[in-house]
């Protein structure tokens, strides 16, 4: 169970109001859920953070297919079991192969055949579980993806760890009761 509950709808301001239809319009409709729907108590917040998101999914250098992947890397790092269940559901329709996707869940070593995906795989593994980014990776990966497209990866890589570092903290459900994907 959630450690803070979202705002009922009826008990939202009109400014957290407009920023819940605005960003559960663009993420699916209904409510704002996971992180956004926290962060709508400093409606600010919530905002700059949905466009910040919302840029950093769909306005980078970064194939949607590459960003999904390092989500997955991230939210498998910290057992953001939230993060897990509103990006595992894009695998396939982004390019991924499901069992690369499984073998991240699992903890088991992925094979992977895209130079693109292992590089990327490589610097979200690094920056998650070793806090630091080796000079051959980052070497690696700027002759292959680009020194903006590594810069924006790794943008990205760093939201979406906040984003597990609420969930985590807060402990954020699984819409409708689901089970938690991830194991500890």
């Amino acid at each position: 169970m959630a450690r803070i509950d979202p705002i009922p709808l009826d008990a939202m301001t009109p400014d957290q109001r407009r920023l819940n239809d605005e960003i559960a319009g663009s993420r699916g409709g209904g409510t704002a859920k996971g992180p956004f729907a926290l962060w709508l108590r400093t409606p600010e917040l919530a905002e700059k953070a949905n466009a910040f998101g919302s840029y950093l999914r769909h306005g980078t250098s970064v194939p949607q297919r590459l960003v999904e992947l390092a989500v997955l890397v991230v939210a498998r790092t910290y057992t953001a079991q939230y993060e897990w269940y509103a990006h595992a559901k894009y695998v396939e329709e982004v390019g991924l192969s499901p069992a690369l996707a499984e073998a991240i869940r699992t903890h088991q070593p992925p094979v992977i055949e895209k130079e693109d995906e292992k590089i990327v795989h490589a610097i979200a593994t690094e920056l998650s579980v070793e806090r630091r980014l080796s000079d051959a990776t980052y070497d690696r990966a700027v002759a292959l993806l680009g020194e903006q497209t590594v810069l924006d990866l790794v943008t990205i890589i760093g939201f979406y760890t906040m984003v597990a570092v609420v969930l985590v903290a807060i402990d954020v459900d699984i819409p409708d009761g689901g089970a938690r994907p991830l194991d500890n």
